[in-house]
C-alpha cells in the first residue's frame, strides 16, 4: 500500500479507508479462501476457517458498498468493452472522492474523454494524476498543468505524452537530458 493510498480526515484525525485499499483487502481474502479450501484441513476446521474468511469478504463488500453504493456493478460497467465515454463521465461524477479505485479505473480507460480526465487531474491521488499525465486522450492544458504539479514528478510522463505541446515536450525532454549528464557527471 502506498501511502497516497490512505486519506487523512482532518476533521476526526482519522485516516479513511479508500476503496483502493479495501478492495486490495477483499482481493487478499479471496486467496487466502482459495489456499484453505485447497489445503488437507480436517473437514470441521476448514469449514470453520472458511465461514470467518467469507464474513471478513462480506463485510469488506459492505465496505465498499458504503464507500459508493453498487461499486461491484460500476467497477465491472468500467471494465466492459462496450462502455461509452458519457458513461465514463457520469460514473466518475458520482463516485466520491474516496473511490480510488474506481477513479484510477476511469482514469486510465482507453475511451475516457478528455473533458473527464482534465476533471479527474485535481484528484489527491497520485495514481490518478499519473495515469492522466501518460493517457493519450488527455489535452494539451491539462498536461501542461500537470507538468508543473510540485507534488510528483509528473513532468516526466507528460515529457512523452504526444499530446503535450511541441514546446513543452522539447523543454521537458531536454530538462531529462540534463539531468541525465547531471547524474553521469557525479
Amino acid at each position: 500500500m502506498r501511502r497516497s493510498d490512505l486519506v487523512r480526515d482532518a476533521a476526526k484525525g482519522k485516516t479513511i479507508r479508500t476503496s483502493q485499499i479495501v478492495f486490495g483487502e477483499r482481493q487478499h481474502l479471496l486467496r487466502v479462501l482459495d489456499s484453505v479450501e485447497r489445503s488437507a484441513l480436517p473437514a470441521p476446521r476448514m469449514e470453520q476457517e472458511r465461514r470467518v474468511i467469507e464474513q471478513l469478504i462480506h463485510a469488506r463488500t459492505q465496505e465498499l458498498n458504503r464507500i459508493n453504493t453498487g461499486w461491484d456493478e460500476k467497477v465491472g460497467v468500467v471494465l466492459g468493452a462496450d462502455v461509452r465515454p458519457e458513461t465514463l463521465e457520469s460514473l466518475s461524477k458520482q463516485a466520491p472522492k474516496e473511490d480510488f479505485y474506481l477513479l484510477r479505473l476511469i482514469s486510465e480507460h482507453p475511451k475516457v474523454a478528455s473533458k473527464t480526465l482534465a476533471r479527474l487531474s485535481h484528484h489527491p491521488y497520485s495514481a490518478i494524476r499519473e495515469n492522466i499525465a501518460r493517457h493519450p486522450n488527455s489535452d494539451a492544458a491539462t498536461l501542461a498543468r500537470l507538468s508543473k504539479d510540485r507534488t510528483q514528478p509528473l513532468w516526466y510522463l507528460v515529457a512523452f505524452n504526444p499530446n503535450a505541446p511541441a514546446p513543452l515536450r522539447k523543454k521537458l525532454q531536454e530538462r531529462m537530458r540534463r539531468l541525465g549528464e547531471k547524474t553521469a557527471t557525479q
